[in-house]
């Protein structure tokens, strides 16, 4: 998940530059999109299977409960944040939606409560 949410920060840094040009009007780099894009999606996918993975090796290799401890809620949460992000994000890309602050925000907030959910994730390490 380290991986995951090192992806995400790097996605979030290349997404918040584009928006700072945006806001600023000011001449934004071509490669920024793309790059954003080529962190994203990778990110995601990473999330998703950790949070598959998760509650799975909790039951299966642990014998515990896969939903018991703070950071397999704070996981749900943050998981729901990047499928939110991502799904509003990929209506941004297919020019349905123009709604960039929300998916600036989702994105955001994902990757904050992911960084909290890591951190409530130490107390569970073997």
């Amino acid at each position: 998940m380290g991986t995951a949410l090192l992806l995400a920060v790097l996605a979030l840094r290349a997404g918040l530059a584009l928006r700072r040009a945006r806001v600023l009007g000011g001449q934004r780099p071509l490669d920024l999109r793309p790059r954003h894009l080529r962190l994203a999606k990778p990110a995601l996918a990473l999330v998703v299977v950790g949070f598959v993975g998760g509650p799975l090796s909790m039951a299966l290799l642990r014998g515990q409960e896969p939903f018991g401890t703070l950071h397999a809620w704070l996981g749900l949460a943050t998981a729901a944040l990047f499928v939110a992000a991502a799904a509003l994000g990929r209506r941004i890309e297919t020019g349905v939606s123009r709604s960039l602050d929300l998916h600036a925000s989702l994105g955001l907030l994902a990757v904050l409560l992911g960084a909290v959910a890591a951190v409530a994730g130490f107390v569970i390490l073997p």
